[in-house]
């Protein structure tokens, strides 16, 4: 074998799978066809859930300290309108400006920090898999070359090879319609109104916000008055590749057509198009080989994608580590996909029913976005239209999952006495190691989870009072909780639950996602060092 796991693609989904796997102590190899990292900003940053995820593991201010601009407000895009989460105190979804190409440069960074093996310019031009392993044919710099490994990962984006070459189907639908997304320096003969609105010399006024006419949709807004934001949507048959770079005058010939103005532009910050596609293949893995990301999934909403191609990664890299490992339990890979088929269905909701939104000109299609906007001023829909935005309103049906309402769900940033960290539980260095938290100080918890130490982290907590949205209205929301490496809840026991069913439950539990309880003097498995 020439690794324990070959990942095919170097972008955000492949980089951070390779974190991830290193983390686990496998031996990686990620080939990617690229000789470099593209410049195409294809996304603009972070946000949602894999923010609360970095935090939590105290891994976010590496990509802080490389972003391009300060958190902006949020205030979101969401199917022709403007989601306003500023009116919640607490809002369930956040943004870091951090442009693709940058975003690739910290995770490759990352990566290789942890012993990844990074190889830029090899492209996977054929596939064959055993019971034993898999066998990858790559055309690189010396000319082609035979690789081997226990398992290969596809996150080599909406056209990959990897799941071609598998036979993997990838059934859906393509919309007509492509968005262009761009950000300029400001013009001389442009300026940016209080409102957020545009003054064109020559021209006039154009109002913050999204304008539609029979050609499309255009809308404008920035930050940063230094800045001229712009965006159009418009029906088109072109068959554009999204990897091509986009230029100025293309997006000022969109405006054009959609607005039917000339607007002043000046020189490129970021430049990107979107097609659109709802897609999910029939399955994420076939044997050897699992598709992340891309591969697996396309969203017809541009924001949205990053995100769960990231979950993608942090979901398979713990699972995929315990079975190189040689301790996962059965079953344990296949809850990748099941797991991660929900969480692409959900999105898949939210941005399909944007289509619909958006895509309306007439009176009835106008109606439906007023009373949708209308109700978005209450906080209950506002705060639930958030949370399935960020990726957070995911709930796994994981066993036990009817008992207690936070099994499953992600786990709550939970407010500690006496905080020894940066916040909540980001101070526990959490670092992608399941953990039983303790937060009832229950000692025939703990000394269950002592059978499984070598793999499970053991941290027993006091809580300040927590309300988490009417979820749980106690002290406590769990006497404890086990919570896996990718943050989400597996069991937790009630408060004040009797030992005669917490114990048995828990043993269940661990034994479920961490396999094997430990046998006399078997080492710690940590197997990386942070």
């Amino acid at each position: 074998m020439d690794a324990d796991v070959i990942v095919v693609g170097a972008g955000p989904t492949g980089l951070l799978l390779a974190v991830e796997l290193r983390r686990a102590g496998v031996g990686l190899l990620v080939l990617e066809r690229h000789r470099r990292i593209r410049q195409v900003a294809k996304a603009g940053g972070l946000s949602g859930q894999i923010l609360d995820l970095l935090r939590l593991r105290g891994d976010l201010a590496r990509f802080e300290a490389a972003s391009t601009a300060p958190r902006p407000a949020p205030i979101f895009p969401w199917g022709g309108m403007h989601v306003d989460l500023t009116r919640l105190p607490d809002p369930p979804m956040a943004a870091l400006p951090l442009p693709q190409p940058l975003l690739e440069g910290v995770l490759d960074g990352f990566a290789r920090e942890l012993g990844a093996e990074v190889r830029r310019g090899h492209e996977v031009v054929g596939l064959s898999q055993d019971a034993e392993g898999v066998t990858v044919e790559v055309s690189g710099p010396d000319g082609p070359a035979r690789m081997r490994a226990a398992y290969v990962v596809g996150c080599d984006g909406s056209r990959s090879r990897v799941r071609d070459l598998v036979g993997i189907a990838f059934p859906g639908t393509t919309y007509p319609e492509v968005q262009r997304l761009a950000a300029t320096t400001m013009p001389e003969s442009v300026t940016q109104a209080e409102d957020g609105g545009l003054e064109v010399a020559g021209v006039g006024s154009i109002s913050f916000g999204f304008t539609r006419t029979e050609r499309g949709e255009f809308a404008t807004g920035s930050a940063d008055p230094a800045v001229l934001g712009v965006y159009t949507s418009e029906e088109e048959s072109t068959d554009y590749d999204d990897d091509e770079p986009m230029t100025v005058a293309e997006v000022r010939a969109s405006v054009r057509r959609v607005l039917g103005i000339d607007l002043p532009m000046g020189d490129p910050i970021r430049l990107t198009r979107f097609t659109f596609h709802a897609r999910q293949v029939e399955r994420y893995r076939d044997g050897r080989v699992l598709l992340a990301g891309d591969a697996a999934h396309l969203f017809p909403s541009p924001g949205a994608a990053l995100t769960v191609d990231l979950l993608d990664a942090v979901n398979l890299g713990w699972k995929l580590g315990a079975v190189v490992g040689g301790w996962a339990p059965e079953g344990l890979l296949d809850s990748y996909d099941e797991e991660r088929r929900l969480a692409a269905a959900r999105t898949m909701l939210h941005t399909q029913a944007q289509i619909a939104l958006r895509r309306g000109h007439d009176a009835a299609a106008q109606a439906l976005r007023e009373l949708v906007g209308g109700l978005l001023v209450d906080e209950q829909p506002l705060r639930r239209l958030g949370s399935m935005m960020a990726g957070a309103d995911v709930r796994y049906p994981l066993p036990g999952h009817e008992r207690h309402p936070l099994v499953g769900t992600f786990v709550p940033d939970l407010a500690l006495v006496g905080d020894p960290g940066p916040g909540g539980l980001a101070g526990l260095d959490l670092r992608a190691r399941p953990v039983l938290l303790d937060l009832a100080h229950r000692a025939d918890l703990r000394d269950v989870a002592r059978e499984w130490e070598h793999r499970v982290d053991l941290h027993s907590v006091d809580l300040h009072n927590v309300d988490l949205h009417n979820v749980v209205a106690q002290d406590r929301p769990a006497d404890a909780l086990l919570v896996r490496p990718d943050a989400h809840v597996a069991w937790a026991a009630g408060v004040d639950e009797s030992t005669g069913t917490a114990v048995d439950a828990l043993r269940g539990a661990l034994a479920r996602w961490f396999g094997a309880g430990r046998t006399e003097g078997a080492p710690r498995e940590r197997v990386v060092a942070e």
